[in-house]
């Protein structure tokens, strides 16, 4: 079982990256910094997009428009937060 629960974690440590990925590749995007006519640079916004979409639309769709100002990944990144201090706090003492 602690196997499956570090596996678990690591796989929410991962996600937690690629969403600080893609809220960095999407500043760098919008100050034109990199170049999106690069197959490369296309394809890895590509897949940081359609990785962390999913999971930020919902979020998007309950916050109240603020302009230009996108917050749906911190408040994506403090549940990731939660869900892994929970599993390591309560789950995991519980079945050890």
């Amino acid at each position: 079982m602690l196997a499956l629960i570090q596996t678990i974690i690591m796989a929410l440590d991962i996600y937690w990256w690629l969403i600080i990925a893609s809220a960095v590749f999407s500043w760098l995007y919008a100050f034109n910094v990199v170049n999106p006519r690069n197959q490369f640079v296309g394809s890895v916004g590509n897949f940081l997009f359609r990785v962390t979409e999913p999971a930020l639309r919902p979020i998007r769709n309950l916050l109240p428009d603020l302009g230009g100002i996108d917050i749906s990944p911190i408040i994506l990144l403090l549940a990731l937060f939660f869900i892994r201090q929970f599993i390591l706090t309560t789950i995991a003492p519980a079945l050890l």
